[in-house]
């Protein structure tokens, strides 16, 4: 009987273990997101992996110095992202984020506002939780 509770004990045990706590990969995109609309290249610098690749909707993909640039030059603005669904998967060092979120912006003087099925993969790095590739696609 003993052997049965100690077995359990373990695989419970085990399984707490394995649940990663998501909260700081979800500070991580919350951060981002806000940066994006206040324009704080500094987060940004922070959160965007040196080898990130951002997808956009339409074929669009920018490098993390294609969005700080395209960001300081005015280039594409965000003005209101509103997140309607989130769901986050850990595995190890990495977090995949699905996300439905409604953008609101403007790029090149036409204003947009779209409702976009977002997936992104975030890797937990020395600096911390770093967004590694993002693409949306039109709702």
């Amino acid at each position: 009987m003993k052997n049965w509770f100690l077995i359990l004990l373990v695989l419970y045990t085990q399984a707490i273990n394995a649940q990663q706590d998501t909260s700081k990969v979800l500070q991580a995109l919350d951060q981002m997101e806000q940066a994006l609309v206040s324009k704080d290249s500094l987060t940004l610098v922070k959160l965007l992996h040196p080898s990130m690749v951002f997808g956009h909707s339409n074929g669009w993909t920018q490098s993390k110095s294609d969005v700080l640039n395209d960001m300081s030059r005015k280039f594409l603005i965000y003005e209101k992202m509103d997140r309607q669904s989130l769901s986050i998967t850990m595995n190890k060092k990495y977090a995949h984020v699905k996300e439905k979120v409604v953008v609101e912006g403007n790029v090149n003087g036409t204003a947009f506002k779209l409702t976009l099925f977002v997936l992104q993969l975030w890797v937990d790095t020395k600096k911390g939780w770093q967004l590694l590739s993002r693409q949306s696609a039109r709702q």
